[in-house]
């Protein structure tokens, strides 16, 4: 009976997730500007996300699997993963870049195409997080690879990642616009 009162609420109160949260503008704006400088060809308006955790703790990944999921529903933006860097936009990175995995990320960014951009997620793939001075580590993915957009967090929330790739996709479509209007 219990299963039976639960499936009516469902249907009487409607889906759980809600509007989704703004895009930051300033973000936004300053990856546009970056992307326009750069003139590199535009990629539409979706992203084919590669996941690289470069030597993480988990716990960035359990939101990135929040993201995907039925609540936040990332591919309703038009964002969806990738197995292989072939076929990736954006490569998003996790976790500190440790010194076994540090050829593995700039294999992975040498074989997607153009244009191609990097994702740091979470404190560690910022500048190193807990992990900062470690033997083990060399730092966040920007002391290999030029970073795009940076999203904070020690980890960081569903919100905080799905507003940062909804900017990057903001800041693309506004320099399409651009150039496109020239």
């Amino acid at each position: 009976m219990n299963l039976w009162r639960r499936l009516a609420r469902t249907l009487l109160d409607g889906p759980v997730a809600g509007a989704p949260p703004p895009a930051d503008t300033d973000t936004a704006a300053s990856l546009a500007s970056r992307l326009d400088a750069g003139g590199q060809p535009m990629l539409g308006r979706s992203l084919a996300i590669l996941h690289l955790d470069a030597g993480s703790c988990g716990g960035c990944e359990i939101e990135l699997r929040a993201v995907r999921r039925a609540v936040y529903d990332l591919e309703r933006f038009g964002v969806s993963f990738v197995a292989t860097p072939r076929h990736a936009d954006v490569l998003l990175v996790t976790g500190p870049v440790t010194r076994n995995l540090i050829e593995a990320v700039e294999q992975a960014h040498a074989a997607m195409p153009e244009p191609k951009f990097v994702v740091a997620v979470g404190d560690c793939a910022v500048d190193g997080g807990v992990f900062k001075g470690s033997y083990a580590i060399i730092g966040g993915v920007g002391t290999t690879l030029p970073v795009d957009l940076l999203i904070s967090g020690c980890p960081s929330t569903p919100e905080r990642i799905l507003t940062g790739l909804r900017a990057l996709l903001a800041a693309n479509a506004r320099s399409r616009r651009s150039v496109s209007s020239r």
